[in-house]
């Protein structure tokens, strides 16, 4: 193939991902080119096409009616050209390319992101991209090929791995406790007007906590003053003694070692967490996409393991 027909596909790689995040600079990052060069490629296919793709504004980019329609086209031929990079790699034993990964901040940071290392020790032709995040994003709009998730899941398209239970506790500081008082029942947390902190979205639903009773599972609708999209601003919060926060038990580990957390109503836990990776059906042909998540699905565990240790 002649380095013309490279480009060409290069530009159409650029031009896809600039549609997708509504941005140049976005899409030509996404991509690890600057924002010139990103613009240069979609003038380029806007020259040889003798149609202009895009609308741009000061604040938003949108295809044109010939943009979106070349778009629609251009995804199959990136989607054609991956497999048939996915296939060769297969066939050579020497997977190559990116993979771009979601993982929630607590989870991300203390779990998945020191396995990349590792990973790309064994694999020194996969680059993987990681992305830390809280808020719920749509994995086919974002070009993601394997989102880990925490928590019970919605009905969705996206084919799940479950890979193990996480453990959750409430807890708070002692100094909040000794202000407020240790609840003994989950009813207390309402009836006690304790500051619950939640980990809410923007259109989030009724929030609650799901406890563990003798009786069985116990959906209590809790309340507070202070809520976020990141979960590590919660443990933040609970430090400073401004409430009681439900987290994964590996997150906040070292915190009730230390003794700046304690553990609230340890006889009525929250119901445990399936730690699990969501990907796209057809991605997972793709052996760098199935190594990835057999190798981090397989060190988890471990990995967990030595978060607890300290407890």
């Amino acid at each position: 193939m002649g380095a013309g027909r490279l480009q060409y596909l290069e530009s159409l790689k650029v031009f896809a991902r600039v549609v997708e995040l509504g941005s140049i600079t976005s899409g030509g990052r996404d991509l690890r080119l600057t924002p010139a060069v990103a613009s240069k490629r979609i003038k380029e296919l806007e020259s040889r096409l003798g149609v202009r793709l895009l609308n741009r504004t000061t604040r938003t980019l949108t295809p044109t009616e010939a943009g979106q329609v070349f778009y629609d086209h251009a995804i199959k031929v990136v989607a054609a050209l991956e497999d048939a990079e996915a296939a060769v790699a297969g066939i050579s034993g020497a997977p190559r390319g990116t993979v771009r990964v979601l993982a929630p901040l607590g989870l991300g940071r203390r779990i998945v992101a020191p396995l990349v290392p590792e990973f790309t020790d064994a694999y020194p032709d996969v680059t993987v991209r990681l992305r830390l995040s809280d808020r719920k994003v749509d994995m086919l709009e974002d070009g993601l090929d394997v989102a880990f998730h925490l928590g019970a899941l919605k009905d969705s398209t996206l084919k799940l791995r479950n890979i193990l239970e996480c453990e959750r506790v409430l807890c708070a500081a002692p100094d909040y406790l000794e202000a407020r008082g240790m609840p003994d029942t989950p009813d207390d947390l309402i009836d006690q007007d304790h500051n619950c902190l939640l980990l809410r979205f923007p259109r989030s639903p009724e929030y609650f906590w799901t406890l563990k009773t003798p009786d069985g599972s116990q959906n209590v609708s809790v309340r507070g003053r202070y809520d976020a999209d990141d979960g590590d601003v919660l443990t933040d919060w609970a430090l400073a003694s401004r409430g009681i926060a439900n987290k994964p038990l590996f997150d906040v580990a070292d915190h009730l070692a230390s003794g700046a957390l304690v553990e609230v109503l340890p006889n009525n836990r929250p119901v445990a967490s399936t730690l699990g990776c969501l990907y796209p059906h057809r991605r997972f042909q793709d052996p760098k996409v199935r190594l990835f998540i057999d190798f981090v699905a397989d060190r988890c565990r471990s990995r967990l393991k030595n978060l607890l240790s300290v407890l």
